[in-house]
């Protein structure tokens, strides 16, 4: 069973699953995020949906670029969880299934291409306050109290 991250879902409510990979990036003694800027801010991790068809690795690398502008090497999968959420940018309510990856950034080669997404680097105890979610926050928490940053 995946385990459930955050609040528990509506009973009278359909979610869709959404299954997303996200990515730990330290970088030296901080952490690169990405800071959505659309109708509220959201710092979260860097990554985002699996397309049909996609492997979650392929995603991680695509978003990644996507939200950051980055390349990265070397993922390993950290574990996963899952968070109930309505996703205003599909006017949906998912099920988000979030793959979180620890990654090696590697070369920074552009600015963000998504829209309304900029980039951030802060350090571990920063980051950890700004993150927008439970989820992203249990796991990037977990990944400093390892002392692996």
């Amino acid at each position: 069973m995946i385990p459930r991250v955050g609040h528990a879902p509506e009973a009278n409510r359909r979610y869709t699953a959404r299954p997303g990979t996200y990515a730990i990036l330290p970088l030296k003694d901080r952490f690169l995020l990405t800071l959505q800027v659309a109708d509220r801010l959201d710092v979260q991790l860097p990554g985002g949906g699996i397309d049909p068809g996609e492997h979650p690795l392929q995603a991680l690398h695509r978003e990644v670029m996507e939200e950051i502008g980055w390349r990265i090497s070397r993922p390993q999968k950290m574990g996963v969880f899952r968070r109930f959420t309505y996703m205003p940018d599909y006017d949906l309510w998912a099920e988000k299934i979030c793959h979180i990856y620890v990654a090696k950034p590697v070369l920074q080669i552009a600015d963000p291409i998504e829209e309304d997404h900029e980039t951030l680097l802060l350090p571990a105890d920063q980051a950890i306050d700004a993150l927008g979610n439970d989820g992203d926050r249990l796991f990037l928490s977990r990944y400093v109290s390892l002392g692996s940053s």
